[in-house]
């Protein structure tokens, strides 16, 4: 798939092209029936796919305190939306010039930017440009005029209602994992850059890798099994969320540590992503650093018996 930084960088010669819009955060069930009918007009119509997508969620910049907690980094997003089978991916920055860009201007500039459009694909309840001026009947009317056709698909339902990401990131914060998972269709997980840490974890004969997890949505303070992807290769974790009451210290903020069994490496600087396979128990605090070593083993022994 190719990552693309403005439309004209998209080598399409003479073909149109069929764009999926949207955020797409967690790349869900609704956002996946968007982007395949983008690939499936493709497909019919000799044209390239591509998904149009931004760099941050519109809330950062339109109103930062009510932007919520993300199901995926930008690198997760678009991995996901590569496996589809998508051309290209126009990932637009959404900074205060882009914000007050009225709607039909924004789609006008993608059609000039491309060449030519043959179909834009989003969810029904699609809305865009400043001050959220534009929606699907907009895009029908630009349709008609510039010479693409619209799809503005129902959301999917699960359990008789409406699949979305406000709804996944519920059933995450709430621990129901299996239900977050049905949404999305696909095990969820957790991804971040190895920072360093306070080297605890080594110092009980347990190392962990501690992810920069800021601004991403997470299930509860827990010890979970969990998968953890690191380039190619897959490893099976023991992963800690929360304050690790354990460790004294006058402010604790959240952590997301990742004991990976068998592993040893330099993991600092690397991207690493945690598939969340069970709950092994709360976060509890010991009364040693020798209680907490041993309840760590017997998790790791918990956690082999699920894999």
């Amino acid at each position: 798939m190719n990552h693309l930084d403005q439309p004209a960088d998209l080598a399409n010669g003479s073909r149109r092209v069929c764009l999926a819009i949207g955020m797409f955060d967690g790349v869900h069930l609704g956002h996946r029936q968007v982007l395949r009918q983008a690939i499936e007009d493709s497909h019919q119509h000799e044209a390239l796919s591509v998904a149009v997508t931004f760099d941050r969620h519109p809330a950062t910049v339109i109103a930062p305190g009510r932007a919520p907690a993300l199901l995926q980094t930008r690198a997760q997003r678009l991995r996901a939306i590569e496996s589809l089978g998508l051309d290209a991916a126009l990932v637009i920055e959404f900074d205060e010039e882009f914000c007050r860009k009225p709607g039909a201007e924004f789609v006008r500039d993608l059609a000039a930017g491309f060449g030519a459009i043959h179909s834009i694909c989003v969810g029904a309840n699609f809305t865009f440009g400043h001050r959220r001026d534009g929606n699907v009947k907009l895009l029908r009317t630009l349709g008609q005029a510039l010479g693409f056709r619209v799809h503005g698909l129902q959301a999917v339902a699960l359990d008789g209602e409406p699949v979305s990401s406000t709804r996944i990131r519920a059933a995450v914060r709430d621990g129901r994992l299996d239900d977050a998972g049905q949404m999305l269709g696909r095990t969820f997980a957790i991804e971040g850059i190895v920072v360093r840490g306070d080297g605890r974890g080594r110092g009980i004969g347990f190392p962990t890798a501690n992810l920069d997890t800021l601004g991403l949505a997470l299930p509860p303070n827990g010890v979970y099994a969990a998968h953890a992807r690191l380039g190619q290769a897959t490893h099976r974790a023991v992963l800690n969320i929360g304050l690790r009451p354990t460790v004294a210290k006058p402010n604790p903020t959240p952590q997301v540590e990742a004991h990976l069994l068998d592993f040893d490496g330099d993991l600092y600087g690397q991207r690493l992503e945690l598939e969340l396979v069970d709950r092994l128990r709360d976060e509890r605090r010991f009364g040693s650093a020798g209680e907490l070593a041993a309840q760590i083993a017997r998790d790791i022994e918990s956690a082999r018996t699920l894999f």
